[in-house]
């Protein structure tokens, strides 16, 4: 059997609204596993000296447009403007990291993008943050403390230095088999090329 396909995403991108949202279920119709994988892809940016968006108006209206379109042609509810930047960006991929490390990241990850877009209430603030963590199951009391810890500060700061040390600058990503797949349209090329891995033809 071969490792699962990795999903690495960070909350704060708006266009891994588009993978989180469908992901779960492209993946399950292949019959393919995933390992949703949090990092902070805007330390890597800032590394990179690359801001996508900053001062780029124009950039930026066609985002929001293309993401209307495809959220339409998905069937994803969808209500802009929304707010961005994020202002608790770590904080929202702190409490991601504690999920992925406890089982219920997918759940949590789903929440948080579904109240930032259709609700506008901003990840990783208050009420999307206490409401995600408890539609997800959880104890928001208990999850805060944990995600506000060094050891989660050093988590998340682990996982954001492998995701660059593997070449990945931008999310949503999918790596299959040291394979890397950049942005929300290739999901459907990255859990193809894992289901032909799972049957035994590579490439």
């Amino acid at each position: 059997m071969t490792a699962p396909i990795d999903f690495w995403f960070s909350i704060g991108s708006p266009y891994t609204f588009l993978a989180v949202m469908r992901l779960a279920e492209v993946a399950e119709r292949a019959g393919v596993e995933v390992r949703w994988r949090p990092f902070d892809a805007h330390a890597i940016q800032l590394d990179a000296h690359d801001a996508p968006f900053a001062d780029k108006p124009l950039k930026a209206a066609y985002m929001w447009r293309d993401i209307e379109r495809r959220a339409a042609r998905f069937g994803l509810p969808l209500r802009l403007p929304i707010p961005y930047p994020l202002p608790e960006l770590e904080q929202a991929n702190r409490v991601a990291m504690l999920a992925a490390e406890e089982g219920w990241c997918p759940a949590y990850a789903i929440a948080t993008y579904r109240r930032w877009f259709v609700e506008r209430d901003p990840a990783g603030s208050e009420p999307n943050l206490s409401a995600s963590i408890r539609e997800a199951g959880q104890d928001p009391a208990r999850v805060l403390k944990q995600a506000g810890s060094a050891a989660m500060a050093d988590a998340l700061g682990a996982a954001t230095r492998e995701a660059k040390e593997i070449g990945i600058f931008g999310s949503p990503s999918f790596v299959s088999d040291g394979e890397l797949f950049w942005g929300h349209d290739r999901l459907e090329d990255a859990v193809e090329w894992q289901h032909n891995l799972d049957l035994g033809n590579p490439g």
